[in-house]
């Protein structure tokens, strides 16, 4: 059984910056992919960011040129540095990781005043 155990959330004025972790725990074969997923109030949940293995990192739109998506493949961790944050980002960031199967973090919330 995998679990995934996010950290790093808070409360951060606009054009503040917070890091966020998800570190994998268990017994884990052909990790293909981890990343991050949001879901604001009242919508549904989108992707972030997500690093494949062996492959480039990609972003939202939304979030591309303020945030950065970074793995230690050692410690079967992955980062979300965000930086320029704004209002809209205020939301439960969730960490997600595929090796065959889907699996999802609790998430971690994170607030954004203006």
């Amino acid at each position: 059984q995998v679990q995934l155990v996010e950290s790093g959330g808070g409360l951060v004025q606009a054009g503040g910056s917070l890091r966020l972790s998800c570190a994998a725990s268990g017994t884990i074969f052909g990790l293909s992919a981890m990343g991050w997923y949001r879901q604001a109030p009242g919508k549904q949940r989108e992707l972030v960011a997500l690093i494949q293995t062996g492959g480039n990192p990609n972003y939202a739109a939304s979030v591309r040129g303020r945030f950065t998506i970074s793995r230690d493949s050692a410690k079967n961790t992955v980062y979300l540095q965000m930086n320029s944050l704004k209002p809209e980002d205020t939301a439960v960031y969730y960490c997600y990781l595929n090796s065959g199967m889907n699996y999802w973090g609790k998430g971690t919330l994170v607030t954004v005043s203006s």
